[in-house]
């Protein structure tokens, strides 16, 4: 049941100074954070990042978008961790997403809109959708001497 995710803050929770807000949101949940780091994506890795969206009309902007400043990407874990992540993130369209989500409290964007001006939705993050998408993402990002065990007195009430 405890799993490991792969969480990615893009340029726009870096450049709006909300790293700190959304990593609380997370450590509150009696999620652990075992890896972190910050990195600037170049446009090779984006291709290797979002692979399933590279022939898809909206990629350019996608990737015009997460090469435009520094990310920070992390292993988040936890008990369902995949699933806890994308409930505490949001729906995916920031108008659409739920008041209490990282989406629906940070960000305003709709997919109408960012189509029409042809950019990237700025909807402030990515989580892995499924286990296999979490394994390969984590994989590409982190090394294993990356990705830290250690104990949190969380784990004592969430696990």
């Amino acid at each position: 049941m405890v799993e490991q995710t792969f969480v990615a803050l893009k340029p726009d929770t870096v450049q709006r100074g909300l790293i700190g807000e959304i990593l609380k949101r997370f450590e509150n949940a009696g999620l652990k954070i075992s890896g972190l780091k910050m990195r600037w994506v170049t446009k090779d890795f984006a291709k290797q990042h979002y692979k399933s969206h590279v022939k898809k009309a909206f990629y350019n902007g996608l990737e015009k978008f997460i090469t435009e400043g520094p990310v920070i990407a992390m292993v988040v874990e936890g008990v369902c961790a995949v699933e806890t992540v994308r409930k505490i993130v949001g729906s995916t369209e920031p108008k659409t997403a739920a008041p209490g989500t990282i989406r629906g409290d940070f960000a305003h964007h709709s997919y109408n809109y960012t189509d029409k001006k042809k950019i990237a939705i700025k909807n402030l993050i990515h989580a892995s959708e499924n286990k296999k998408e979490a394994q390969y993402e984590i994989g590409l990002w982190f090394t294993d001497d990356e990705i830290h065990k250690y104990k949190t007195t969380h784990e004592k009430h969430t696990q």
